[in-house]
């Protein structure tokens, strides 16, 4: 019985059947230089099988059982091609992924030059390091998934799909698959975590939307975790050659940066530009003379990596503040201190950076002080010494990250500078109905950042109602017109700014009619107690609901002012937003199994203005746990022939809360000139923080052992191993960087 006679089947598909469904491939919207080399990325492969994951034909049924039947019965003929997964392998063409480009170094771009890049090998200290940051793989709480259907008289179709960027999304599909965006509807429900593996355009819907037209039915695909561990994006998987300048006393003169980037074996929607935006960023929250970043990215036989929590913030800060800590290893000064003499003098208005970027405001200092503070540094360094001359098999150590971030993706023209496709404006709706309630359409899609309530918070508060008053529509395209969506902690600085706009422009015209009615002038009126008021006679008030009313009656509107109260804004930013920070990890480790356990973290950051408390923790408390987790336990492993080993949560490990810490979260507040709300971004300051103050920790707590370098994640075994090099002079894994993949850190083939 041929697959296509099984129960239930529908039909099987190859890329030959679907030829004409797909007149281009994925989409990929950063081609960040002129001579970028791209990789088409059909939805089904045409050739070559490029890594484990690559699709090469579809099995459409019934049920779910009967489809995964079907493909177990799928028989692929097929020729072995030789594998490469070593970045620096990779870079030599032995053997290349396209045959079309000619080679896999597809992208090279580099930024700096500010200050005297001769203070690199002429300065008093010179302190080099290569750092190596394995694979990660995003575990959203519930993996991607999507619902196709239509009406294929009309040619209109539409797609539910578990995304973050509706409206990209349909930009996106619209070019792969033709369908119209006049005729393409996108649904985001309620996402279940995205974390950057949702900020993308993916074959299974691309493949759903065909299908549903080509079949004339609803087509449905729903990812299980062995699907999102292959095919979904990956995370980092990047080599840093580090080189901090500095002085005998302290001062940091220079910081320069060499990275290779695994971009895997396509980009995906934003692959080269993720190591770009940490481009930016590789001063830190630092005051120095010179600065270089370039980054080449290269093509290997894995999973096409793209924005992981952070994206491109985490990779950068991460080989700042391990090449701090190894600065003030070297001139035999506390990290604390070589920190705080370096930290850039605070200012309140934009401050054009060494990287050329206007950083919107800064104050740093306090936010690292509370941190010390909190952690009760001066206590604990003396309880480390306590331990270390008694001999303890049990080792404290403390580790610390100071960070800048550049949050709210941003201006337009600056985008466009950087040959981003889209733009970095959002918009806003807000419609005033008739007694009382408040609708608002938004154009960016949340999946666990707390949109319904801070949005209602920010309209109640402008329009003098309760936040049960309003109701926030998001997520579809055919509701919410205009958006960029949410990404790169943009919701607030972009979205809720705009939001905060339509709330003014609402305001302008009930003062119009306000003014009317009362029968005065409206410079007679002021807005006090969530209502116009009639200056001197603050009984003589209108509010927004009364308001409202009237102009849905339009019985009595002024001339010229047109019924239905209502506002709509569209905000591009003059700039981006620039939250910042300092946490601070203690540690204690087992100098005889390896094992590392966090006594206490303390994450104090600036995120500007807070509009919700809880939210911003909650946020924080949830970057914080990725960071541990790609500190401790997370690496994404391939064997030598390119599978996946680490391909279920049996061998890729997520901590669970019995293993991440309570947190002691404070925060200071530098109002953000970017935006009139003052804030700036705080969803993924955890996760760019936390690695480096974990690993900085372990490293403290056996630095008096000899160990200097550990490589992440800081398994009991690889802490145990560097202790034992050290200490014994055995050979074994221990910080395992020089340029070894994360297979050959553990002893495999790469």
């Amino acid at each position: 019985m041929s697959r296509k006679q099984m129960p239930g089947v529908i039909g099987v598909f190859t890329a030959a059947d679907l030829d004409d469904a797909f007149p281009a491939g994925l989409p990929m919207v950063w081609p960040i230089t002129e001579d970028i080399k791209i990789p088409t990325h059909w939805p089904l492969t045409k050739d070559v099988i490029r890594f484990a994951g690559d699709a090469v034909a579809v099995v459409v049924a019934g049920s779910r059982a009967q489809a995964e039947d079907a493909a177990e019965e799928v028989a692929v003929r097929a020729t072995e091609l030789p594998v490469v997964l070593d970045l620096e392998e990779a870079a030599k063409d032995q053997v290349v992924l396209h045959e079309d480009l000619g080679t896999n170094v597809v992208v090279h771009w580099s930024h700096g030059g500010g200050g005297d890049q001769a203070i690199f090998e002429s300065a008093p200290v010179v302190v080099q390091e290569r750092h190596l940051q394995p694979r990660l793989i995003p575990n959203a709480i519930e993996g991607r998934g999507c619902l196709a259907y239509g009406i294929p008289a009309a040619g209109e179709f539409t797609l539910v799909s578990s995304t973050q960027i509706p409206h990209i999304t349909r930009v996106g599909l619209s070019i792969t698959t033709g369908i119209p965006q006049t005729k393409l509807r996108i649904i985001a429900p309620d996402v279940g975590g995205g974390f950057g593996s949702k900020l993308n355009i993916y074959a299974e819907e691309a493949l759903a939307l065909a299908l549903a037209r080509q079949l004339g039915r609803p087509v449905k695909w729903i990812e299980d975790r062995q699907e999102n561990y292959l095919a979904t994006t990956h995370g980092r998987g990047v080599i840093h050659d580090c080189t901090l300048a500095g002085t005998e006393d302290g001062k940091i003169l220079g910081l320069k940066f060499v990275e290779l980037a695994d971009m895997g074996a396509y980009f995906q929607l934003l692959t080269p530009g993720i190591p770009e935006l940490g481009g930016w960023v590789y001063m830190g929250p630092y005051d120095v003379d010179a600065y270089w970043y370039e980054f080449t990215g290269i093509m290997t036989n894995a999973t096409p990596t793209d924005a992981y929590r952070g994206a491109g913030r985490p990779e950068a800060t991460y080989v700042i503040e391990r090449l701090v800590d190894a600065f003030a290893r070297r001139i035999g000064k506390d990290p604390a201190q070589v920190r705080r003499m370096n930290l850039h003098p605070p200012h309140v208005d934009a401050q054009t950076s060494i990287m050329g970027l206007n950083v919107d405001s800064a104050n740093y200092e306090p936010t690292f002080d509370r941190a010390l503070e909190l952690a009760e540094y001066d206590q604990m360094r003396k309880e480390q010494a306590a331990r270390r001359e008694s001999g303890d098999v049990r080792q404290i150590g403390i580790g610390l990250s100071s960070y800048i971030e550049m949050c709210g993706l941003a201006p337009s023209e600056i985008l466009g500078a950087l040959r981003y496709v889209a733009g970095g404006w959002d918009a806003a709706e807000i419609e005033c109905r008739p007694f009382g309630k408040v609708v608002v359409r938004t154009g960016t899609s949340p999946h666990g950042q707390g949109h319904d309530t801070s949005w209602s918070q920010i309209v109640a508060d402008g329009l003098g109602i309760t936040p049960d008053d309003v109701e926030v529509l998001h997520g579809d395209t055919a509701v919410s017109r205009l958006g960029m969506d949410t990404y790169g902690s943009r919701s607030a600085a972009v979205g809720g700014e705009a939001l905060r706009q339509a709330v003014e422009k609402v305001k302008e015209k009930a003062r119009i009619i306000a003014a009317h009615e009362l029968e005065v002038s409206e410079d007679d009126l002021e807005w006090a107690d969530g209502a116009f008021r009639v200056r001197g006679a603050p009984d003589k008030a209108r509010t927004i609901p009364d308001l409202a009313t009237s102009a849905w009656q339009a019985h009595s509107l002024p001339q010229g002012v047109e019924p239905v109260l209502e506002g709509t804004a569209v905000y591009d930013p003059p700039n981006f937003t620039w939250p910042a920070g300092t946490h601070v990890c203690v540690v204690e480790v087992d100098t005889e199994t390896g094992k590392t356990d966090v006594l206490r973290y303390v994450a104090v950051d600036d995120c500007g203005v807070v509009i919700n408390p809880m939210i911003v923790e909650g946020q924080v408390q949830g970057g914080v746990a990725q960071g541990i987790a790609e500190a401790l336990y997370e690496e994404a492993v391939y064997d030598g022939s390119g599978n996946l080993m680490t391909s279920s949560m049996t061998q890729y490990l997520i901590p669970s809360a019995m293993e991440i810490p309570d947190m002691i979260l404070d925060r200071t507040e530098t109002p953000s000139t970017t935006n009139a709300l003052g804030v700036k971004g705080i969803a993924e300051a955890g996760t760019i923080a936390s690695p480096p103050a974990v690993i900085n920790a372990v490293v403290d707590a056996v630095s008096h052992l000899g160990v200097t370098e550990m490589g992440k994640p800081a398994s009991p075994e690889r802490v145990w191993r560097a202790i034992q090099e050290a200490t014994k002079g055995s050979p074994g894994v221990s910080g395992g960087l020089d340029g070894a993949t994360p297979a050959q850190q553990e002893g495999g083939a790469s």
